[in-house]
């Protein structure tokens, strides 16, 4: 495979995942996309904020070619793209994240995939734009499944798009869950010593 087939190939899988997480806000309240899941915080409309704000910046300042837009400083990174305000819309933060992924996509369309760029806060800050789309690309779909997890606490829907759903048998699920807790407990007393009984 060819250096511009396999960034091609990269290129074609960080647009769908980029869906992908765009689509698990699909059908939420302004408060479901907003609220913190976890002990940090994480949120589904934080997390697209963001994987725009960081795209933005690998795709644009990394290559020389800033996107046109203020985006906070990097050195000055406290978490605020993690998560979004009272007065940001989610229209706002998807409208961002399509410019930032039309300046991306421009970035990697047009650059060759050994075109050099600078990355000032690695350590080995000199790279070629092949180690940033795969950085991306990886970046990102970890987020996407972090989405995907959250987004199953809130309403139980998963996969990486509407088509590939499938219906939730919730007697099934539960029943599932049940078996699941259970080998995790046998599993506990097994591996303290204990016997495990049904």
């Amino acid at each position: 495979m060819t250096d511009d087939a396999a960034k091609l190939f990269l290129h074609q899988r960080l647009k769908k995942i980029r869906e992908v997480l765009i689509w698990k806000l699909d059908g939420l309240s302004e408060y479901d996309a907003r609220r913190p899941m976890t002990a940090t915080g994480t949120n589904l409309l934080g997390l697209v904020k963001h994987a725009a704000t960081w795209e933005a910046r690998y795709f644009g300042q990394v290559f020389g070619r800033p996107f046109p837009e203020p985006l906070p400083r990097w050195q000055d990174s406290d978490g605020s793209d993690l998560w979004v305000t009272e007065d940001e819309t989610r229209a706002q933060i998807i409208g961002f994240y399509q410019r930032v992924a039309a300046h991306a996509d421009a970035t990697i369309s047009e650059l060759p995939p050994d075109a050099p760029g600078h990355v000032p806060w690695w350590p080995r800050p000199d790279i070629d734009l092949f180690t940033i789309v795969v950085h991306l690309l990886d970046d990102l779909t970890r987020h996407a499944g972090h989405a995907d997890i959250l987004r199953e606490q809130i309403d139980g829907r998963t996969g990486v798009a509407a088509e590939h759903e499938e219906t939730s048998d919730a007697a099934a699920q539960a029943a599932r869950w049940e078996r699941i807790e259970q080998a995790a407990k046998a599993a506990e007393r097994i591996q303290s010593g204990g016997r495990a009984t049904d």
